[in-house]
């Protein structure tokens, strides 16, 4: 199975286009995700989507709007608020990491496949070989 991500933006427009994913795939969601991650003594955090494969295909697609949110747990943002509204509607409960920040790496190509990584080994997403 081929795992990849795929880029949204970070601004508000980014994450409703998120949460739409989620309502019209609602049959397709697999898990969502908030990556946490610290820059500079900030916390950020990414919103994230994993969909099954769609009919025969072994692709599975994961959106997600990187490292533009601010993040505290006591003072959630508007648009962690919108994240997590469309979670409960479609009745997925959100799988929070926290990583390294995405500036770690040379290349965010590297990043995600770090983050694949993560998420394989903690069975949050299907092993390559799998069906």
């Amino acid at each position: 199975m081929i795992q990849q991500f795929i880029e949204l933006g970070q601004g508000y427009g980014d994450v409703f286009e998120l949460c739409e994913l989620m309502q019209t795939n609602k049959a397709r969601i697999h898990r969502t995700f908030v990556f946490t991650s610290q820059k500079e003594g900030k916390t950020y955090a990414s919103f994230a989507l994993a969909l099954q494969p769609a009919q025969e295909s072994k692709f599975m697609p994961i959106y997600i709007c990187r490292e533009g949110i601010p993040y505290n747990e006591e003072k959630p943002t508007q648009r962690f608020e919108i994240f997590k509204q469309a979670s409960e509607q479609v009745n997925q409960p959100i799988h929070y990491l926290e990583v390294k920040h995405s500036s770690s790496f040379t290349e965010p190509t590297l990043f995600y496949q770090y983050l694949i990584g993560i998420l394989r080994l903690n069975h949050y997403i299907p092993a390559m070989h799998a069906l």
